[in-house]
């Protein structure tokens, strides 16, 4: 037997697989498989991305407890209720999450892996979007069990919900990335908790205060769900006030997390 049988010799080897870094498309298509099957897993965050908005959508459709206006409550709370879901994963979820995985080690190590950062980042917005879809199908198809009958664009809603989707996360990978994960955790479910009361998802924001309703109208929660409102509930074309306040906060939170974000 040859030194090139055994492929231990000088000449050419056998190596097989050959040694190396798997191409970038595959790793990130690979570690953002890995970042939605912890996101699912995660007991708690489960409970934010699934069955809190689903629960608050069955009870208050069926549920005469807050004045949403004419027409089927379920007409006015589902678009709320998409908004709440994109909340839920791009900023809750994801915030809480990173931060912990910042405070283990786990960024520090992935940073020195082959996966590039930008990489690493890339996954988890995939990661999100993945479980976004699967959280717009159910809660379009309970919503239609209930009776929903949306309208408008669907072009118009999809803007929507990515320049949320970017808003959000832009906000969360800020907060896990300055904040201590102990912080993290407290913040990000104190926002979500402020912004489900104030953010105009349950509660019609002509409920609140005048002066309070022009603050609230430029949170990226009351843009998304009114602007998901307008076009699935009334049928108005595309929503370019709601679109451009999401796109400020998205501009604004990812920026803010590109130059802030701490790996350690």
């Amino acid at each position: 037997m040859t030194a090139t049988d055994t492929g231990t010799g000088a000449g050419t080897g056998t190596y097989a697989p050959r040694p190396g870094a798997a191409p970038l498309p595959r790793m990130i298509a690979a570690q953002a498989v890995l970042e939605t099957r912890m996101l699912l897993r995660n007991g708690e965050q489960l409970l934010l991305t699934v069955i809190i908005p689903t629960l608050l959508l069955v009870l208050f459709s069926t549920v005469d407890v807050v004045d949403t206006g004419a027409g089927k409550p379920v007409d006015f709370l589902a678009p709320g209720i998409l908004a709440l879901a994109v909340m839920s994963t791009a900023f809750t979820g994801q915030a809480i999450a990173t931060g912990f995985e910042r405070r283990y080690g786990v960024l520090k190590r992935l940073a020195s892996s082959p996966l590039p950062r930008w990489g690493l980042m890339t996954a988890k917005t995939l990661a999100v979007l993945v479980t976004e879809v699967l959280q717009v199908l159910l809660v379009t198809v309970i919503a239609l069990a209930l009776g929903w009958s949306p309208q408008g664009s669907p072009l118009a809603v999809i803007l929507l919900l990515l320049l949320g989707t970017a808003a959000f996360s832009g906000l969360g990978l800020l907060m896990a990335g300055t904040l201590k994960a102990e912080a993290t955790l407290a913040a990000a479910n104190l926002v979500f908790l402020l912004l489900l009361v104030g953010g105009g998802v349950i509660v019609p924001l002509d409920r609140f205060p005048e002066g309070a309703q022009d603050v609230l109208g430029l949170l990226p929660i009351s843009a998304l769900s009114d602007g998901l409102r307008d076009v699935l509930q009334h049928g108005a074309g595309m929503p370019w006030g709601n679109l451009g306040i999401l796109a400020v906060w998205a501009v604004l939170g990812l920026a803010a997390a590109g130059r802030f974000f701490r790996w350690e």
